[in-house]
């Protein structure tokens, strides 16, 4: 049976954690789990089959962490190898199973370890490339579906997907890793995770690892509430500890069952485990759950998008799209395409943040430019600094798919329309993924006089929709605004159209300012008709934020509608602005002429970040730049992300803004003579046999900025060759990081070694598996839950060497 068609009627299950059993069978530290497929086949065949045997029907294949980047040209095995080995392992031990349960093999696919540009260093189509391969391999070999799990990034969460999709046509099942503020590591909800793979098509999602099924309760219900695909549940066991060189979980087989059968019931239709489960938790969840029928998957029907960190839902609330990015129109705009001035760009998209748009945007067209290459890098710089989701507007396909692909999120897609030849070209995109598409109500005939044949035109694109197996819910119609100075009835038949399809459940959008062109004082009829349309049923619209007159309209009529609380939000607008009538100005300032350095810093603006510096510095001293400007806009960001008002990409980035504008006072040294005071060394590593660096890079990049001398030993890295470079290097801190259990070993004896030899040495530990009870059992100085607690350490250390 298809395991697609099985889940609907029945709860499945996988099997439980590899590594930690792997630990106990003799895995040394430093040594890779995935060499085991061949040098030791035979246990790991017997593994999967105790699994089989507790009752298990999804067996993951021993391939979490293999990639190119660990298997390349110089490793003693080949990717294929390691893989078809893998396969191999499991089919054997499906092959010895009698019992008669369903049985499937998934190719197991983790995270590379790298963090994608623009935050880390690896491109999307490499890292699309990178998981492709493996997906081919496992293909070749006869897996039966694709499972991506333990991804903590949206990011590479969707090109690991991608790649699935574009090299298979097996099931595709994707889990992620939440933290306790139900997030991603890079601050995706649960409901922008969903938004985004379930358009990009994934068969199932969920959660796995991170913490215990107790702890991954509230996310379960939140993409309960939202998916209209299956939910998978993998949590740990427990949360872990680390005694006698041995990891041990702190639930035990019964309570873990006994947790899991209530998470059941929210409507969950795959189960299992993942680190500190053994095939005893997976022989009771099964005997707990024998003969439990989960309840039916059901559509939820909600139109919604979404960036890196949240969705944004249509038909609830009227969504406000800011217009400004696009240069119809507007002279100083073009002239930034032309001199690829895209802080100007992200400047423009930050007053509108600032305005209150909920929606941006991006329009990016100009004949004299390459309008693909503009689109992907404006659509990559605005989501360093803004995570409000993108409306990707162009009638360029070739730039529409590269946006879309690149676009971390679910986009919103301006447009389709009735002609065939655009749906055509539009409809395989929004498809393949995923979208909410505004559909034009025109089509080989132009723009039709009457409301009845807008509407026609529009269930003709729905129609069309339907056959490429898009939903209403991801159409959303625009029934054209028409300037009125020309037709006098056009603003009618685009608001009886709009009403007519609000009333048959579509969702509207309008291009509110479109009404006016031509005539005076256009924000009183844009304002009026903006009121008159939402009146209609107006689902979104394209507007300019600055606009008082318009988002008057906007506040007022959500209070009179009971679509704002208490007033609240009306109250907080109406405080800003006064009663009489204005327009503020749109126009963006000159970057250097409206913010601050310490301001552009915060928002990420690395350009401006540097040529601020250049100007504060013709007036104070560098010393008086970093103490005043620099650092302090570093503490603000950090206090953010430390509160969680902030997320790791505006960090990332607001740490890139402050190193450039360190470029720039480290210039204005050097021609002065003058000398840079450092601070004490710091040697980071990721320990040996994990091949996952991200943290230590997040790590180096804001100790870096801090002023702390930063030697990065990089990834897999010898417990010897750390000590020899902290003594070589006198330095009084070490940091580690790790992110699988196989390698918390290798941390431990690392730090063991440093305390031994460099009794004045200082060691700080962190990454995804480890808790302050397993830094402590190990004899760490220091655990740090993020990186920011990393540089709060080292500001304590350097103190201390001062005194």
């Amino acid at each position: 049976m298809n395991i697609l068609d099985s889940i609907k009627n029945k709860m499945l299950f996988f099997d439980g954690g590899m590594g930690t059993l792997l630990q106990k069978k003799g895995l040394e530290s430093g040594e890779l789990p995935e060499v085991w497929n061949i040098e030791k086949g035979d246990e790991i065949t017997a593994i999967h089959l105790d699994y089989l045997n507790a009752g298990c029907n999804i067996l993951k294949t021993n391939t979490f962490g293999a990639n190119k980047l660990k298997f390349g040209e110089n490793a003693k095995y080949s990717l294929g190898e390691v893989i078809s080995a893998a396969v191999s392992n499991a089919k054997k031990a499906i092959e010895l199973c009698t019992n008669s349960n369903e049985h499937y093999i998934a190719l197991d696919i983790g995270p590379c370890g790298k963090l994608l540009k623009p935050l880390g260093n690896l491109d999307f189509d490499d890292a699309c490339e990178l998981f492709a391969e493996s997906v081919r391999i496992g293909t070749k070999c006869g897996v039966d579906l694709i499972l991506i799990e333990t991804m903590n990034d949206l990011y590479e969460t969707k090109a690991a997907l991608l790649a699935a999709k574009e090299n298979s046509s097996l099931p595709v099942f994707v889990t992620n890793a939440y933290d306790t503020n139900e997030k991603l590591m890079t601050g995706a909800s649960p409901e922008a995770v969903c938004a985004c793979l379930e358009g990009l098509g994934a068969d199932a999602i969920g959660l796995n690892c991170s913490f215990g099924p107790s702890q991954m309760k509230p996310v379960v219900k939140r993409l309960s509430r939202v998916s209209s695909v299956p939910i998978i549940v993998n949590p740990n066991a427990g949360l872990p500890s680390f005694k006698n060189g041995v990891t041990t979980y702190d639930i035990k087989e019964d309570e873990f069952a006994d947790i899991m059968a209530e998470i059941a019931d929210y409507g969950v239709h795959i189960m299992g485990g993942c680190c500190g489960t053994t095939p005893k938790y997976i022989q009771a969840l099964t005997k707990k759950l024998d003969g439990y029928k989960p309840k039916p998957v059901e559509e939820k029907n909600i139109s919604v998008i979404s960036s890196y960190t949240h969705a944004v839902e249509f038909g609830k609330k009227p969504v406000i799209i800011g217009e400004r990015i696009n240069p119809t129109g507007k002279k100083l705009f073009k002239e930034a395409l032309r001199n690829s001035d895209i802080d100007y760009i992200l400047d423009v998209g930050l007053k509108q943040v600032d305005a209150g748009a909920h929606v941006l945007d991006v329009n990016v067209g100009l004949p004299e430019i390459d309008e693909c290459k503009m689109m992907e890098k404006v659509i990559v710089s605005l989501q360093t600094v803004t995570d409000l989701p993108l409306q990707i507007d162009t009638t360029n396909i070739a730039a529409m798919e590269r946006a879309i692909r690149i676009y971390n999120g679910k986009p919103m897609i301006n447009s389709v329309n009735g002609k065939q030849e655009s749906m055509e070209a539009v409809f395989p995109l929004v498809k393949k993924y995923g979208g909410l598409v505004v559909a034009l109500t025109l089509d080989e005939n132009g723009i039709p006089a009457t409301a009845s044949e807008r509407v026609k035109i529009a269930e003709k694109i729905y129609a069309k929709a339907a056959e490429y197996d898009i939903a209403k819910k991801d159409i959303i119609v625009d029934t054209l605004a028409m300037t009125i100075s020309t037709d006098s009835s056009g603003a009618v038949c685009t608001l009886d159209a709009l009403e007519q399809i609000s009333k048959r459940g579509g969702l509207t959008s309008l291009g509110v300012s479109n009404v006016s062109f031509g005539l005076p004082a256009r924000e009183m009829i844009n304002s009026i008709f903006f009121t008159m349309a939402l009146g209609k049923g107006l689902s979104g619209a394209i507007i300019n934020p600055h606009s008082v007159e318009m988002m008057k309209a906007y506040y007022s009529y959500l209070a009179l509608s009971g679509l704002d609380e208490n007033c609240s939000d009306y109250i907080d607008f109406a405080g800003s602005v006064t009663v009489t009538s204005q327009v503020l100005d749109a126009k963006p300032k000159s970057t250097l002429e409206d913010i601050t350095l310490k301001s552009a810093i915060i928002k990420g603006l690395k350009e401006s970040s540097y040529n601020l510096a250049k100007k504060s510095l013709e007036t104070q001293s560098a010393l008086d730049v970093i103490n005043n400007e620099i650092v302090p806009a570093l503490d603000v960001v950090g206090k953010g992300f430390e509160e969680k008002t902030v997320y790791l990409p505006q960090l990332l980035i607001s740490a890139d803004a402050a190193k450039a504008a360190f470029d720039a006072v480290k210039e204005s040294m050097a021609a002065n003579g003058d000398r840079q005071e450092k601070k004490c060394t710091v040697v980071i590593a990721t320990v040996e046999g994990d091949i996952h660096d991200i943290g230590k890079n997040i790590v180096k990049a804001l100790m870096e900025n801090y002023g702390f001398d930063v030697i990065d030993l990089g990834k897999d890295v010898a417990p010897q060759d750390i000590l020899e470079c902290a003594k070589k290097n006198n330095a009084p801190l070490v940091g580690l990081s790790a992110l699988m259990t196989t390698t918390v070993p290798a941390m431990e004896k690392t730090v063991k070694l440093i305390h031994s030899e460099l009794a004045g040495t200082k060691v700080i530990v962190g990454g995804a598996v480890l808790t302050q009870e397993y830094a402590d059992s190990m004899g760490a100085d220091k655990y740090a839950k993020d990186a920011m607690e990393s540089v709060r350490y080292a500001e304590e250390i350097n103190y201390g060497l001062k005194k």
